[in-house]
Formats: structure tokens, C-alpha cells, sequence
């Protein structure tokens, strides 16, 4: 009997194992690692690293947690300042990022204008003067296929008028 206990213990701590969502991909380090990655790409604009704010990660987790029911991946959640993106199958905070600076080749410099596609996210996460940056990660409620991340950036970008760097 006693065997019997241990390989159902064995068995229900791997079915959780299967179930538990992976931290890969997630982390403040993924998150900066990404976002700076694509800051130290714009050669001569001498954009500084963003750091980590938990603050600004509890501020955007907070405003994430009021979308959670009306998730639609069809309809940008951002706001001046943060970033969001809805997306199926476990989208990682890595994928959403990479998904925004992806939007830097609609970016045109000269004109400071988006050319052919959407660019705002890359201009926030690109913005010279943001230099603290939070991000959250989490599951949809009303699909449960749909996850959402968001980043809030201080202070934030997309200023009318000026460039990002």
C-alpha cells in the first residue's frame, strides 16, 4: 500500500509539473535583456540600458489585472507609457517584446512617423529618456488560450513632437 501512495504522490507532482506555466522566457532579466538589446542597436543615439522597477511591474500588473476579462487580441490595450500585447498559446514576456521592437521597421527617422504598419510600441521601448521599465505576464480570463503581457516605462514615450532619441 504504501507503494501504491509513493507513485500516485510521483504521478500527481508530475501531472503539475505539465500544468505549472514555465518562468523561461519571463524573468526582469528576459524582459531588460530584450529592451536593451534593441536600445544598443540604434548606433550614435547613446540610448542608455533601462533598469528593472518592481514598482513600475506592480503598476502595470494592476492595470493588466482590469483587462483580464475582455482580453482581444484584436484591440491594443496600450496606453501613454505601457505596452501590451494579447496573444494565444502562452505568449512569454520575451515573444512580446520582440513582437514590439519587431515594429521598428515601419519606424521612419526623418519624418518621425510610422510608415506602412503600427510602430508606437518600438518607439516606447526605443524612447531615449525612459530609463526604468516593469513588465507582467499572465493568463486571460475569458479565453484561456490568451495571455497578456504589459511593460510600463518611466517615464514614458511617444511624446507628440519629439523623437525617440
Amino acid at each position: 500500500m504504501a507503494v501504491w501512495k509513493i507513485s500516485a504522490f510521483v504521478a500527481c507532482v508530475m501531472g503539475l509539473a505539465l500544468v505549472l506555466p514555465s518562468h523561461a522566457q519571463n524573468s526582469p532579466q528576459d524582459y531588460l535583456n530584450v529592451h536593451n538589446a534593441a536600445r544598443s542597436a540604434i548606433l550614435g543615439a547613446n540610448i542608455p540600458a533601462l533598469k528593472y522597477d518592481t514598482i513600475l511591474e506592480t503598476e502595470v500588473r494592476l492595470y493588466l489585472t482590469t483587462l483580464l476579462g475582455v482580453c482581444n487580441p484584436n484591440v491594443d490595450f496600450s496606453l501613454n507609457g505601457i505596452n501590451v500585447i494579447v496573444k494565444a498559446n502562452a505568449l512569454t514576456g520575451l515573444e512580446a517584446v520582440s513582437a514590439w521592437v519587431s515594429e521598428g521597421i515601419f519606424y521612419n527617422y526623418i519624418t518621425n512617423l510610422c510608415i506602412g504598419g503600427v510602430c508606437k510600441h518600438y518607439t516606447q521601448v526605443i524612447w531615449k529618456s525612459s530609463v526604468n521599465v516593469g513588465c507582467f505576464r499572465t493568463q486571460c480570463l475569458n479565453n484561456l488560450n490568451l495571455w497578456i503581457v504589459g511593460c510600463q516605462y518611466s517615464p514614458p514615450g511617444n511624446i507628440p513632437g519629439q523623437r525617440p532619441y
